[in-house]
């Protein structure tokens, strides 16, 4: 019997075991490592949040589907039901009819919640009725066999500022142990974007779970350590989906070094892609990625609004936003690492 002829009896709440999701999840086409069943614990442990993980199940009882949800509620933003949220990618997977029999679930509990909006962030095109919203890309860059052979396809200029690090004596530090050095670097990243940071537990909990995914690369000068990055690999891709780097460093290409060691880490590693994360068109971030030959990809983000009809917008381009940010820039940086928490875990 094809996948697309598995018939779904029902979907209700996962009841199984984590053994039982994953081997399901990795053999489907597109899932993602943030698929895997551990992703439920650490969001339930780091945000509190509620994990309903759903199941669509064939008349034998066997899997034919699943789409981890979590419900984010905030008093302030609102209630979002999200798969997945503070993540790139998520969203249903199965066969065709046991994907839209989870989406249709999905409508329901989102109505049943209340929420403001049901976000199923796919990398690919589902067979669903939902409105799509592509208002987010990932930057992907095919690797090569070598690192020489990718040297050779960047233009004189990026090769160069991949080269300047080593003459200014800034080098990488890479390892799990590196955890303090990555924080500092993302904390006052983030304080500087005048965007909440992050608690430190998410990221001991992803290092603690995934200890053969995750890996830490720290750029330092003098010993200071001036930018950093979270890699987080899969069978045939590396993904960066946290970076940050100390602004008055940049002009020494300490960021570009980060990108060049994490790009390295992912030939090493034997991957196929090098996913350099979540970007909004045309922006400075998109920028900068696509200099090293790296591709737009639309995300595929299914939503379903509450009925006021309007997508929540959320992010730091809100004009909503640019008093609080502004301000956020001058808070402390011991404050706005206190305080942050508490903020980004009602933002998915």
């Amino acid at each position: 019997m094809t996948a697309a002829a598995v018939a779904v009896a029902d979907v209700t709440l996962f009841s199984g075991s984590a053994a039982e999701w994953d081997e399901f999840v990795r053999r489907q086409p597109h899932w993602t490592a943030f698929h895997l069943h551990a992703w439920r614990d650490v969001v339930a442990k780091v945000f509190g949040h509620k994990t309903p993980y759903l199941a669509a199940r064939d008349p034998s009882g066997e899997l034919a589907g699943v789409l981890p949800l979590v419900l984010v509620t905030s008093p302030v933003f609102g209630r979002f039901l999200v798969s997945m949220p503070f993540v790139n990618y998520g969203g249903p997977l199965g066969s065709p009819d046991a994907v839209r029999a989870l989406a249709d679930e999905a409508v329901r509990l989102a109505d049943r919640e209340k929420v403001k909006l049901l976000e199923l962030r796919s990398r690919t095109e589902l067979p669903l009725d939902l409105p799509v919203s592509h208002r987010k890309i990932t930057v992907v860059l095919d690797l090569p066999d070598t690192t020489e052979q990718l040297m050779k396809s960047f233009e004189a200029k990026l090769r160069s500022q991949v080269r300047r690090p080593a003459k200014e004596g800034i080098v990488v530090k890479f390892g799990r142990d590196q955890l303090s050095p990555f924080y500092r670097v993302f904390a006052q990243h983030m304080r500087d974007l005048g965007t909440p940071v992050y608690s430190r537990r998410l990221f001991e909990e992803v290092l603690r779970t995934f200890p053969e995914r995750a890996q830490l690369h720290i750029v330092r000068l003098n010993g200071k350590p001036v930018a950093a990055g979270l890699t987080y690999r899969t069978a045939s891709m590396v993904q960066l989906p946290w970076a940050s780097s100390i602004r008055e460093f940049n002009s020494l290409c300490a960021n570009v070094l980060l990108y060049w060691d994490a790009i390295q880490f992912a030939q090493s590693t034997g991957a196929g892609v090098f996913d350099m994360g979540r970007s909004t068109p045309n922006e400075g971030t998109f920028k900068f990625k696509a200099q090293w030959g790296a591709e737009p990809v639309p995300l595929h983000w299914e939503y379903q609004l509450s009925s006021d009809g309007r997508l929540p917008n959320v992010s730091p381009a809100n004009p909503k936003f640019q008093l609080a940010i502004a301000l956020w820039q001058k808070l402390p940086l011991g404050v706005a690492t206190r305080v942050g928490p508490m903020i980004v875990r009602a933002i998915p």
